[in-house]
């Protein structure tokens, strides 16, 4: 299963990535999680279905001090996404 969203709220300058990056990597997913200039954090994920849909339900929750407004699909993308999962900028 693939995953590709925009998380939207008060994510950047939380440890939001850090966050995602840590449950993808324990949950074996291949993918990158980024922050964006409009203030969202951009989220590429894919591996086991089940590994996928908890990411997606701990992303509309985020860690200690994230305040998520929403958690957007964004259109599918064709890149191949690796292991590990990277946090890039």
């Amino acid at each position: 299963m693939r995953l590709h969203v925009a998380v939207r709220g008060r994510v950047q300058g939380v440890g939001f990535r850090w966050f995602v990056g840590e449950l993808a990597r324990r949950l074996d997913l291949a993918g990158w999680v980024r922050n964006r200039a409009d203030g969202s954090v951009e989220v590429a994920a894919d591996g086991d279905d089940h590994a996928v849909e908890t990411l997606r339900a701990a992303l509309g929750q985020g860690p200690h001090g994230a305040g998520v407004a929403s958690v957007d699909n964004l259109e599918s993308i064709s890149e191949q996404l690796i292991k590990p999962f990277t946090i890039t900028r």
